[in-house]
């Protein structure tokens, strides 16, 4: 049997962008070099927490996730910023050598704003939703070209072949 070791970087973002926590669940108290797209290394920086990945809400119009954190002082302030503020939350999940916990490869990156957050006396669970909410958004309009694309049909009908 082989063992497999996944690790989610975390980076939270303000609103125009300026980086407020680099966070890994992997490798409790050690930090983690880890190279973003534009081939720079960023140290992230360990907190415990379990990350559940993306699902449908209840009405089927928009994107969520999770982040379970323990409840706090620490976890309870990045979570009430984050949440207050509508931080960006973007989410890395790799898989690590298990020997070295170096990244080995990238298996998915999801963007996310943080929307709201709930607690007990052991957990704080934040819901991560999309950045677009299908009910009332406003998404950029995109026309395609002749020149962007080709021939385009005379007909509504694409194929592709």
């Amino acid at each position: 049997m082989s063992l497999v070791a996944l690790t989610n970087f975390i980076t939270v973002s303000n609103a125009k962008g300026r980086v407020q926590q680099r966070l890994h669940n992997a490798n409790v108290g050690q930090k983690i070099f880890y190279a973003l797209d534009d081939g720079t290394s960023q140290t992230y920086l360990y907190l415990g927490f379990i990350y559940q990945g993306a699902t449908k809400n209840r009405t089927g119009d928009n994107m969520e996730s999770t982040l379970v954190l323990a409840n706090n002082q620490i976890a309870m302030d990045i979570a009430r910023r984050a949440v207050d503020n509508r931080w960006q939350v973007r989410v890395d999940t790799c898989i690590m050598d298990p020997e070295t916990f170096d990244v080995q490869r990238t298996i998915a990156i999801e963007n996310w704003i943080a929307a709201t957050m709930a607690y007990d006396f052991e957990t704080i669970e934040i819901t991560l939703s999309s950045s677009i909410d299908a009910v009332g958004a406003n998404s950029p309009n995109r026309v395609l070209t002749q020149s962007m694309v080709g021939a385009l049909p005379t007909t509504g009908q694409i194929q592709n072949r």
